[in-house]
């Protein structure tokens, strides 16, 4: 069978050249993951698609929709977009303190109609765009003076700021991490590296004493001493800690989780799902998840490298990772390797806004694999 030329080189391609462009081994592993998600959600209601199950299908068959959608929109006209996305998404999360609803303990919801939107999660996406957007226009040196770089840390400040209140500090810290390697990825100087680090260090002291909320010092206290009160403040991570070594080799099988099913495990749907997946699957069934996690971020960094446009290497990268970011922080913080921050396993865990941004974000990164051929002038920002 005869190769078929590669279409991504032609400057405008057809629907049919998009979806032959299409990596379908990645979907295919997006896919594979998002079900053993949902199997899991099925098993920790006790072998129910109520409550959580059937409606993360219904998530998931949405956010697989929308993946196909972005990915056969042009990353010029996502560049184009850039900009009012972030602008919609900070509006919204301006709105979430004027018009947003609570949930254990948090604002961090507003309603749309019968759509209930956590626009944090948004942001980490739209950051993304606008900061590839803006970077791509400067050049190493540029990225390094002082007017662009406090107009990049303020792009991600501004937004970081208004989800802390929230509170939601782990989301704070996902944004501030995404925003920053991109700062690094497009060639910021070590000479403002090093010193910025120091000042966050020194700063430690000011955010515990005037930034952090009384829950959010407990589980600091928590991760550092959890057997100090295992049956109180220590449950959550004491309980995540026994179903993961339950789960010995092997695991117990899946249904056979017993720190979910029982009720031991809190938020076994959401933050604490990798534990159930730990307890049903064993040690070979997490290492089998984590190979299958780095084959997506593989891809996703093959697609950035692989671009010949900055805004779209750069787009690729901060997708890509943003998606590391919420594996390493919810993998970390349910081995209590980090305190409790609230971050979902992507893919996993329960979360119709979760599902559909990171889905958004896999649709953006195929832009940039399909939209690899597409030279975007530097210093013509690319608007169209």
């Amino acid at each position: 069978m005869a190769l078929r030329p590669y279409a991504a080189a032609k400057r405008t391609l057809s629907v049919a050249d998009k979806l032959f462009e299409v990596n379908w081994g990645l979907v295919l592993l997006i896919v594979l993951i998002s079900t053993a998600g949902i199997a899991m959600l099925y098993s920790v209601a006790g072998g129910q698609l109520h409550p959580w199950a059937g409606k993360q299908i219904a998530h998931f068959a949405l956010g697989l929709f929308v993946l196909v959608a972005a990915s056969m929109i042009d990353i010029r006209v996502w560049m184009s977009l850039a900009y009012p996305a972030y602008g919609v998404a900070l509006l919204l999360l301006v709105a979430v303190d004027v018009a947003g609803h609570s949930g254990l303990g948090a604002q961090r919801w507003i309603s749309l109609g019968p759509l209930d939107l956590q626009p944090s999660e948004l942001m980490k996406i739209a950051l993304v765009l606008a900061l590839a957007r803006f970077l791509h226009g400067k050049s190493t040196e540029d990225i390094s003076k002082p007017l662009p770089l406090a107009i990049g840390l303020a792009m991600i400040g501004i937004p970081a700021i208004f989800v802390v209140l929230q509170p939601n500090l782990g989301t704070t810290l996902i944004i501030v991490m995404d925003g920053c390697s991109l700062l690094f990825l497009a060639g910021l100087s070590w000479w403002w590296i090093g010193p910025t680090l120091a000042a966050a260090a020194a700063a430690v002291p000011l955010a515990w004493r005037f930034v952090l909320h009384d829950y959010q010092k407990a589980r600091v206290e928590t991760f550092l001493d959890p057997a100090s009160d295992a049956l109180g403040k220590g449950w959550n991570i004491t309980q995540a800690k026994i179903a993961i070594g339950s789960g010995g080799i092997a695991g117990k099988g899946f249904l056979n989780g017993t720190q979910s099913r029982l009720n031991f495990l809190p938020e076994s749907q959401t933050d604490f799902i990798w534990t159930s997946f730990c307890e049903e699957f064993g040690f070979v069934g997490a290492m089998a998840m984590l190979i299958l996690f780095g084959v997506v971020i593989f891809y996703g960094v093959q697609t950035a490298t692989s671009a010949r446009s900055q805004f779209g290497r750069l787009l690729a990268m901060g997708i890509t990772l943003n998606f590391f970011f919420y594996i390493m922080v919810n993998g970390l913080m349910v081995m209590g390797l980090i305190p409790v921050v609230g971050i979902p396993m992507p893919l996993l865990s329960y979360g119709g806004s979760a599902m559909l941004t990171v889905m958004f974000g896999f649709g953006l990164l195929m832009s940039v694999h399909i939209h690899r051929q597409v030279e975007i002038p530097r210093h013509s920002g690319g608007i169209i």
